[in-house]
């Protein structure tokens, strides 16, 4: 594969409060608008509090879920008195952080957040892009102290929807167990090093080191799975079975259980070979989600650099060369 380069990664917005019960996130944007950090090394750093009204309700959102409002054509809607806040609020931070797919955009844009399910320390990418995919693996070569993974949505730019696609490069840090509502230690202290890796890659790529390719895993979202309900009430009748509770990611594989209904029966998965993730994720009951399902996949990287700016050394080589 050959190698790639990119420009620098002179701008880099970090966002929390996405969700204003996930409270990792909040928590460290604050911390780092307190102490004032807008500058390290070559990289200026823009700290957003995303959903400002939802954070000091400490709810997911107040009328619709912000996560869900930055596709094209959310952005691009009319505004109404209608409009619910959320909406308003995404096209704002199109504007600070975008506008998505434009040179003014954002270099790159991570988003924080939290689950309730035992996920580890996930980043996830709306799309293969090799800057995130290159982060990724310098961060699970670098912590040790949870599992590293790699989600990849797979959606084409029209159709991506979370705050993360403003940027020209981008990508969620999503941590958990952890309630929501609740910030821990251990969460906490594992995102703010997920960051600061983050940050010293970005310096070390724009100093012009070389970061060399090779393969990395990851999981490729392919469904969702719904809990069990009533056929009349539509109301849930099982939950997520001990034996799935708290293994995401783990192989599930047909005749493994995957619910346990309230009158005792265990249900069994019929399917192909998969990797459920965000099992019993608290705020995707609204969703009718119960987990997601994945494909684990490898995914072969380039080696990448920052593109070299053309100085005078640069033209005069060229002229030597067509004079030769």
């Amino acid at each position: 594969m050959e190698h790639v380069s990119f420009p620098a990664l002179s701008r880099f917005a970090i966002c929390g409060g996405t969700h204003g019960n996930e409270m990792s996130g909040v928590h460290l944007v604050q911390e780092m608008q307190k102490q004032k950090i807008d500058k390290v090394g070559s990289v200026s750093i823009t700290t957003v509090i995303s959903n400002p009204r939802a954070t000091e309700a400490c709810r997911r959102y107040t009328e619709t879920d912000l996560n869900r409002c930055f596709t094209e054509a959310i952005l691009s809607a009319p505004i109404t008195d209608n409009t619910p806040y959320e909406v308003r609020r995404a096209q704002e931070l199109n504007a600070k952080l975008g506008p998505r797919g434009s040179q003014e955009a954002m270099d790159l844009v991570c988003d924080l957040h939290n689950t309730t399910a035992n996920m580890g320390l996930c980043l996830i990418s709306w799309t293969v892009d090799w800057i995130s995919l290159h982060i990724y693996k310098y961060i699970q070569r670098k912590i040790s102290s949870a599992p590293v993974r790699l989600i990849l949505l797979d959606l084409p730019p029209s159709k991506s929807y979370s705050q993360d696609s403003l940027g020209k490069h981008g990508f969620s840090i999503e941590i958990g167990p952890q309630p929501h509502g609740v910030v821990r230690a251990d969460i906490f202290n594992l995102m703010k090093e997920a960051v600061d890796q983050t940050i010293d890659w970005v310096q070390s790529f724009n100093s012009g080191d070389t970061f060399e390719g090779g393969e990395v895993e990851a999981f490729i979202h392919e469904k969702s799975i719904d809990y069990p309900r009533g056929p009349e009430t539509h109301e849930i009748t099982a939950t997520v079975h001990p034996q799935l509770q708290d293994n995401d990611f783990s192989l599930l594989q047909p005749g493994d259980p995957i619910f346990l209904s309230f009158s005792g029966e265990t249900i069994k998965y019929q399917g192909k070979e998969l990797h459920p993730y965000f099992v019993n994720e608290c705020a995707y009951y609204e969703k009718k989600i119960a987990f997601h399902l994945a494909r684990k996949v490898t995914v072969t990287i380039p080696s990448i650099s920052v593109q070299r700016e053309r100085g005078a050394a640069d033209i005069m080589d060229e002229q030597k060369i067509k004079l030769g």
